[in-house]
């Protein structure tokens, strides 16, 4: 079953809310030095606006995997979004898996410090795009 144009709607502004709010998150992390937690929701934040763009869009989104697959293969290919974004996300993908997973992996401000302005950037881009479509 297909969403309405209104719940599309209403999901997308959730998406949208919770990447905002995400970043946030990963903003006071980053102030306390915790870098292994902002590098998580440094990534969350990316996911849960390309999950926006999905669905605004109409694409089912089912799992981190298929957001980093479908990004790539209808914006990335397509000249929507840049092949740096697909590499952003996909970077973060690693980081996060490893900040959260690896025991032998340490997040620090110089491995995280480089995606934090590409990674505001694209959200907002991002927005921009959903906006521009409505």
């Amino acid at each position: 079953m297909g969403l309405t144009e209104n719940e599309r709607e209403i999901i997308v502004n959730l998406e949208l809310e919770k990447a905002q709010n995400t970043f946030s998150d990963m903003e006071y992390c980053v102030q306390g030095k915790k870098w292994e937690s902002a590098a998580n929701r440094l990534y969350y934040a990316l996911f849960h606006a390309m999950s926006a763009l999905l669905i605004s869009d109409g694409y089912n989104v089912k799992s981190h995997r298929g957001v980093m697959a479908l990004f790539g293969e209808h914006y990335v290919k397509s000249g929507i979004f840049s092949k740096e974004d697909g590499a952003l996300f996909s970077d973060l993908v690693i980081m996060r898996d490893n900040a959260d997973y690896n025991c032998f992996f340490e997040t620090d401000e110089e491995k995280l410090q480089p995606y934090l302005e590409p990674a505001r950037q694209l959200i907002s881009r991002i927005e921009e795009y959903i906006s521009a479509r409505k």
